[in-house]
């Protein structure tokens, strides 16, 4: 993917799980919420499997440990194996791994998944900053988190202490909702210090990096729900995205993407795989998708056609993203949106 500006949705001509050899999926919003199966995810990912796609699931969520993360996934139908699953556990322990000695202590405020992936990387978790750490660690604790681990991490950071997150996604989908996520116990410390950590997870180098070096993939499709981490994350590795409605992002946050945000290609959900993506074409003053026109006014976004609703909302971007100098928040979508159900 080029890392210019995107100003339509891309088109591809296979399915999607034909023409990319990995899928590195996002867990929360994409496959799951609240540990129930996303609609349409299992059914989907079994027949992307089928067709010879390799899946991996590359989640910024650093509580649980790959295995409880593949029994989860393989309790829900989708069979997977520690080995499939990359966590931003995994990349900060990487990274801190390159800036401690080995065999360092490191203070955790988090849950199990940090442990391991320190353990993984020949680091011992500590739980006091009087335990004389090399590094403080923060990744996401689930709600039992208690107030008080944050005080441990403002300690220690105060002291001089490197800090690292594992990620700085400010909320979390639940069943419920979203919910606070790391970024926002992250903030709790960087108020109460002054300082900055350095970050590891989505949309960041380190994540890319750790989940080529564990994936092996050749040509990646990146799929997820949010733009500031999925998209923005393949944007910065320079490779194609797939942004699925299933998670946090809607369709008015799409039509005001910057162009690291904008993935190439945008579906309602985890079907997007098995099918080609059609492509946004300029017609008269507008660009036509499938059986939808779209253009910009002044004011407003215009939508006019049947068929599909990602088409709709395919060519809906084309129109908002070509808008010169101003980006389709400007716009008044909320009509257009209306008509495809978004």
């Amino acid at each position: 993917m080029s890392q210019g500006v995107r100003t339509r949705p891309g088109n591809s001509g296979q399915p999607l799980s034909e023409a990319y050899d990995t899928a590195l999926l996002d867990l929360d919003g994409v496959v799951y919420a609240g540990g129930s199966a996303i609609v349409h995810a299992v059914d989907s990912l079994t027949r992307a499997r089928a067709v010879g796609m390799h899946l991996a699931y590359v989640t910024n969520n650093a509580l649980r440990t790959p295995d409880a993360v593949a029994e989860h996934l393989t309790e829900l139908g989708i069979p997977a194996g520690a080995g499939d699953v990359v966590t931003s556990a995994q990349a900060v322990a990487r990274l801190i791994s390159e800036q401690v000695p080995a065999g360092a202590r490191v203070l955790v405020i988090g849950g199990e998944g940090l442990r391991v992936a320190l353990r993984e990387r020949g680091l011992v978790p500590v739980e006091s900053a009087d335990d004389d750490p090399a590094a403080v660690v923060q990744g996401y604790g689930g709600p039992e988190l208690t107030w008080g681990r944050f005080a441990e991490a403002s300690y220690a950071v105060a002291r001089g202490v490197p800090w690292f997150a594992s990620n700085a996604d400010l909320t979390i989908p639940s069943g419920r909702g979203i919910a606070p996520g790391n970024g926002a116990a992250v903030e709790v410390v960087r108020i109460a210090t002054g300082a900055e950590p350095q970050v590891a997870g989505k949309p960041l180098p380190p994540m890319h990096r750790e989940t080529i070096l564990r994936t092996g993939a050749k040509r990646p499709l990146v799929v997820g729900d949010r733009l500031d981490t999925d998209i923005e994350g393949a944007f910065n590795g320079s490779v194609d995205s797939l942004l699925v409605l299933t998670g946090v992002t809607d369709g008015a946050q799409l039509l005001a993407a910057p162009p690291q945000h904008r993935p190439t290609y945008v579906d309602a959900d985890l079907r997007g795989l098995l099918t080609g993506q059609p492509e946004v074409t300029e017609e008269g003053d507008g660009f036509r998708c499938g059986g939808w026109t779209a253009r910009s006014g002044t004011e407003r976004l215009e939508l006019d056609g049947t068929g599909k609703a990602a088409d709709g909302l395919r060519a809906l971007c084309a129109a908002a993203w070509t808008v010169a100098g101003k980006g389709s928040c400007e716009l008044d979508g909320g009509k257009a949106l209306a008509r495809l159900g978004l």
